[in-house]
């Protein structure tokens, strides 16, 4: 009798990555799922009051500060222009920090609390495609929302007959942009770590106090007691991501430091013509490294 032998069948790849092993490294990274993620968490954040909040205070402070540094003054062309593009610089050293650092803070905080999260980790996509998704998402909002603010301000700069630099004005809108980045990162990296949106907010709202006015007041009370050494004094502002935006734009607006006094000029003393280097190379350090932490510890958390 004659018996039939079957083949074993073809061994085919498993189409669901094996426990402990990440989909990211199976199956590769997929762009256009980042970009999917990113626009549901653009529409997530129009649909958001808070979001609005900050973007509405922001354009109407901008529009307030372009109105009031031209009133009562006979400065007109660009330096008019200037008084309206350094009252910007101070706007965006408090309202652009607490903007990114709240909603970072609330991403995924937010939607691990609501449940959000582990119904999007259901579907076919890696914790890193979903990172940079939300990343991506609210970063792009935050553009948009400190575009429209410097739009205003440029607009009712214009309106009332004073020449705007538009090289100037871009300039410090992209370093606001790098500073929203940066205050991002650091509230993605805080909500990574949070267990509720409600602590992570209160997180956010310490360091915002702490980069915006403890810090700047810490280390000016600290250098007048213990007589820090120029060089110590500047690098020591430099770590400061406001500061080094502050520092950044100063640069690009009037070319020059000495508004800030022993920092400043060892500033230009030191660095010479490529000052504004090291600034603008901060505040990617500020954005990289802490969302590459909060990269890290997210594609590991075994619980969402």
């Amino acid at each position: 009798m004659n018996t039939v032998t079957r083949e074993p069948a073809p061994k085919t790849a498993p189409t669901e990555p094996l426990p402990g092993e990440s989909p990211f490294i199976r199956r590769g990274f997929q762009a256009n799922l980042v970009w999917i993620i990113a626009r549901k968490e653009l529409r997530d954040s129009v649909r958001d009051r808070w979001f609005w909040l900050f973007a509405g205070s922001f354009a109407l402070l901008a529009a307030g500060l372009a109105t009031f540094a031209l009133s009562n003054t006979e400065v007109v062309g660009f330096g008019g222009f200037g008084r309206t593009a350094a009252s910007l610089i101070a706007l965006v050293q408090l309202v652009v920090p607490l903007m990114g650092l709240t909603l970072g803070a609330r991403s995924v905080a937010g939607q691990r609390e609501a449940g959000t999260l582990r119904f999007l980790l259901s579907h076919p996509v890696s914790r890193t495609e979903v990172f940079l998704g939300i990343f991506c998402g609210i970063g792009i909002a935050l553009l948009a929302a400190v575009s429209a603010g410097f739009g205003v301000a440029g607009l009712v700069s214009a309106a009332r007959a004073s020449a705007v630099d538009a090289a100037d004005l871009l300039g410090i809108a992209l370093s606001s942009w790098l500073l929203s980045l940066a205050m991002l990162a650091v509230g993605m990296l805080i909500s990574v770590l949070s267990r509720r949106a409600g602590t992570a907010l209160g997180i956010a709202l310490f360091v915002w106090l702490v980069l915006t006015f403890v810090g700047d007041l810490g280390l000016m009370g600290a250098s007048l007691v213990t007589e820090l050494p120029v060089n110590v004094l500047f690098f020591s502002t430099l770590v400061n991501p406001v500061e080094a935006f502050r520092l950044l734009s100063m640069i690009q607006l009037e070319g020059s430091l000495d508004v800030l006094g022993p920092a400043g000029s060892y500033a230009i003393d030191t660095f010479g013509g490529v000052v504004a280097l090291p600034a603008a190379i901060l505040l990617l350090v500020w954005t990289a490294v802490p969302a590459g932490i909060a990269w890290w510890v997210f594609s590991r958390k075994a619980d969402v």
